[in-house]
C-alpha cells in the first residue's frame, strides 16, 4: 500500500515509520523543508526512543 503522511512531527513521522516497518511504501510531507532534508540525509529530526532503527524503512 502507498501511504502519504502529512506532517512529519512526533505523530506523523513515528506512525509513518511503523507503517513502513510493516511493509507499506510511505511518503512523508511537511512544510518544514529542514525536516525533510534531514530525513533525506538519514537523520531523525525528532527524538522518539527506538525510532532511529525504523528510519531506513522510510
Amino acid at each position: 500500500m502507498h501511504i502519504t503522511m502529512i506532517g512529519s512531527g512526533y505523530v506523523g513521522l513515528v506512525s509513518g515509520a511503523c507503517l513502513a516497518d510493516f511493509g507499506h511504501q510511505v511518503t512523508c510531507v511537511d512544510l518544514d523543508a529542514g525536516k525533510i532534508a534531514r530525513l533525506q540525509l538519514g537523520e531523525m529530526p525528532i527524538y522518539r526512543a527506538g525510532s532511529t532503527r525504523l528510519l531506513p524503512r522510510l
